[in-house]
Parts: structure tokens; sequence; C-alpha cells
């Protein structure tokens, strides 16, 4: 019997077309958000549309920040408290683990960033601004200013011996979230190459502050714990080599990494960076094979089940594990994992706001952030363009740099973890310090759009071409 859509079926009938699905429409997802039915057109697509906006993820993360602030500071506090000190038990054999909601939202769910965290880090040494020394040496160095002289800062009011001593590394951190966010909101006005700078800067920060977490915070260390660690994370390593493709045994062995690293001491989140680490950066096939296939597949303008199964294996290993990781993992981290970790810390009682500009800590982290990163990644920066190791990105000047320094003072997420870590146990100087990020980061955010705005007036479209910005009108 002829196929039905065998075009010589009827030589009269020309063979169906099947109606145009818009490409824009195509890549957001399931073929029903293109579809006129109310839900779609109402619900569907408009939260598609608010996803796409590049600082959705840090509106998200502001807002779950908000609500748990003011309901940690209404009546029902209380009922806040209750959530995240409630104790979830998982007891499977020989695994016992008993912690309250917030240490699940920390060590277990906060993998998942650290994850995608790695994941970027692993693209860019391999694919992007890390591989190019040159290019990477302006941002690095920048970087390395932007978490030494917070560091500083914050130690010379809390010296060595001093109980707010361990918090050195909270002022150290750059959110990448909230950062791209700041960016997004001024738009076109920063030129491309400064953007590219700021989110290679967060990148290098992102692997200080990894290494400052693995080194510096890492308690009761279990060698025992630490060598199975490194073991599974070895059979990871030698099943790649093996070409060993299939998912559920990496999510095992990752599970397994991830409770070995949570018994020896060290931070359990650190499994995700080191996961996403050993992630392959490079296809396992060119993509002419897959492009090949699909013309010689389609030669004969049918498609049967085994090609098609053929050419989605094709199509797929043309891409590689990171870029499909970080497309798949990204929108969880943004648009779950961060607002529920913000729910989860970004709630304390604001009576004690006072004490953020007379005690210590909270004037240590503040100094840090809001002082400290723009003044060491500008001094860093002019020093490595003076000394020759890098040159400012097309289109930047100096106070355009200041500016991205002031944006990277936004410290939120890794800053609130960090605290986290720093004062384990004690509770006042805990909230103290996560109130100190909090007003921080928000003087940071400020400080940083205005400073851009004043370094960028007139230059909204300047690293645009005419005949670009005209085909795109």
């Amino acid at each position: 019997m002829a196929s039905p859509h065998d075009p010589h079926d009827s030589p009269t009938d020309s063979p169906r077309v099947p109606p145009r699905v818009d490409d824009d429409l195509w890549e957001s997802g399931p073929v029903y958000i293109a579809s006129d039915k109310p839900l779609a057109r109402l619900v569907a697509r408009p939260v598609r549309e608010f996803l796409r906006v590049e600082a959705a993820g840090s509106l998200l993360l502001l807002l779950a920040a908000a609500v748990a602030l003011v309901w940690a500071n209404s009546p029902w506090a209380s009922s806040y408290d209750a959530l995240w000190h409630t104790h979830l038990v998982l007891d499977v054999g020989p695994l016992h683990l008993d912690e309250s909601l917030q240490h699940w939202v920390n060590d277990a769910l906060m993998v998942i960033f650290f994850f995608v965290v790695g994941l970027e880090i692993k693209y860019e040494l391999v694919n992007g601004d890390l591989r190019d020394p040159k290019t990477a040496a302006l941002p690095i160095v920048a970087a390395v200013g932007g978490m030494l002289v917070p560091a500083g800062l914050y130690l010379a009011l809390n010296p060595p011996g001093s109980d707010g001593a361990a918090g050195w590394g909270i002022p150290m951190a750059t959110d990448i979230a909230f950062a791209v966010g700041v960016l997004g909101i001024l738009g076109r006005r920063i030129p491309s190459a400064a953007r590219l700078f700021l989110l290679t800067l967060a990148i290098v920060d992102d692997i200080g502050a990894i290494l400052v977490i693995a080194v510096f915070y890492t308690s009761d260390l279990s060698l025992t714990w630490l060598a199975i660690a490194l073991l599974l994370l070895a059979v990871m390593v030698v099943a790649r080599r093996l070409r060993i493709w299939t998912m559920v045994l990496y999510a095992v062995l990752g599970v397994g990494v991830w409770y070995a690293l949570l018994e020896s001491g060290v931070h359990a989140t650190l499994a995700g960076v080191a996961i996403g680490l050993l992630a392959p950066a490079v296809p396992l096939l060119n993509e002419e094979v897959a492009r090949q296939h699909a013309r010689e597949a389609l030669r004969d303008n049918t498609l049967d089940p085994e090609e098609l199964v053929k050419l989605r294996f094709l199509l797929k290993e043309s891409v590689s594990v990171v870029e499909r990781l970080q497309s798949t993992l990204h929108p969880v981290s943004a648009y779950v994992v961060l607002p529920v970790f913000a729910l989860a810390n970004a709630g304390v009682e604001l009576g004690a706001i006072g004490k953020v500009f007379t005690e210590p800590v909270g004037i240590g982290i503040v100094l840090g952030l809001v002082l400290g990163k723009p003044v060491g990644i500008l001094v860093a920066s002019f020093l490595a363009v003076r000394l020759g190791l890098g040159r400012l990105p097309d289109h930047t000047t100096w106070p355009m740099v200041a500016g991205l320094g002031a944006v990277g003072g936004i410290g939120f997420t890794v800053s609130i973890f960090i605290a986290g870590l720093s004062f384990p146990g004690e509770e006042l100087l805990t909230e103290e310090a996560k109130i100190a990020i909090l007003l921080a980061s928000l003087l940071a955010a400020v400080l940083g759009v205005v400073a851009l705005l004043a370094a960028t007036r007139g230059r909204d479209h300047d690293d645009v071409p005419e005949d670009a910005a005209a085909s795109s009108s």
C-alpha cells in the first residue's frame, strides 16, 4: 500500500502542506503554546515572553527575597521559621539524613545552581573567553582585585581572632543573576564587549568563591569520605573515556559524589561544580554529519521511524553535553532554585538593621561590597592595562569600568550562602550579615545603574552598526 504522504497517490491533488508554525513559537517549546487556545494565549505565551527577558530571573529572585523579608517581619513570622526549620528525614538502607528544610535547600537544591556554574566555567574554558589568555587576562585580573580588596577591607574591621573574622569571604562574591539583570535593564547602551567583560569577571569570581568555600569553609574533614568522592569522580572520567553515554549512570554517580562530600565535611554543593567541570564541552559528532544524513534521508521526501531515530541521535550529538545541560538546567536554576533559596534564606528580622552600621561585621560587608568591589576591579584593571597584561574592551571607558565594578558589588546569592557557612550556630551574626548583604547589594545596584547611565549618556546604540539597526526595525 502506498504511503499516505506519497505525492503520486493522487495526480490531481498536491501533497498536503502542514500548517506553518512560526519559528519563534516553535523554539519556545511545545506546539501547544503556538495554538489559539485561551490558556495558551492568555497564560502560556505571556509567561514565555517574561521568561525570555534577560532580567526575568533577577526579578523572580528579587520578588522571592521581598516575600521572605515581608513574611519574616509580619505577624506570621513564626510560620516562616516553622516552615524552614521543619525536618525532613531520608532513610534508605545505610543512608540516613535528617536535616531542616532550609538545609535541604542549601545543601541539596543548590547543587543544581553550582552544577550550572560548573557547566558555564567548563564552556568558557573550552569555547569561551577563558580559552584565550589575552582576552581573558583583563577580567581575570579585575576579578582578583575585586575579591582581594573587599576581603582586605572586611579583615581590617574584623581582624583574625575577632568574632566576625570568619566572614571575610562574604563580600568577595558577585551575583551573576543580578549583575546580568542590571545590564539587561540598561539595554544596548552597554557595549557588548563591556557586557562580556562583566560576565567573564563574574565567572572568574565564581571560581574564586568556589575555591574559598572548598579550602576555608570546610570543617571536620573526613579523608575517607573525601577519597570515596574522588573515586566516584574518577569512575565518571573512566566512563566518559569508554564512551558510556547512559545518563542514569552519571546521575547515580553524581548523587554518590554529593553524599560523600556531604559526609566528608567539604560543602556538598561543590559536587555540582566538580561534575559540571567533567561534562564534555566538545560535541561527539561534527554537525555536518547530521546535515548530510538529513539531506540523504529526505531525498525521497519521506522519513521513516528508523531514519528519524538516527537523525535525532545525530542532531543531539552535534551539540555538546555542556550546552545541552546548560539549555535544560539554566531555566531551572534561574526560575526555581535561586528564588527558593532566596525565600529560604532572605527572611531576616529587620529590627537589628541598626547594627549593620554600628557592628564591624555589618560595616565590613557593606564597605566590602559597595566600596571594595568597584575600587578593586577598577584599580586592578588599570594596573593590568598599564602593565600591558590586557586592554579595555571595545567602546568601553574607565567610567564604564567603574560602573561595572559597582554592579559587581551585588553579592546576594553566593554572599548569603557564604554567610551561612561563616557563622554556623551563631544566629545573631548570621542575621546581621544577611541584612548587610541585602542593603549592600541594593546600594551597589543603584550606584552601578547611576554610574553606568552617566558613563553611557548619548551612547544608546553606539556598538550596533547602522545597517544592523536598520534591518532589525
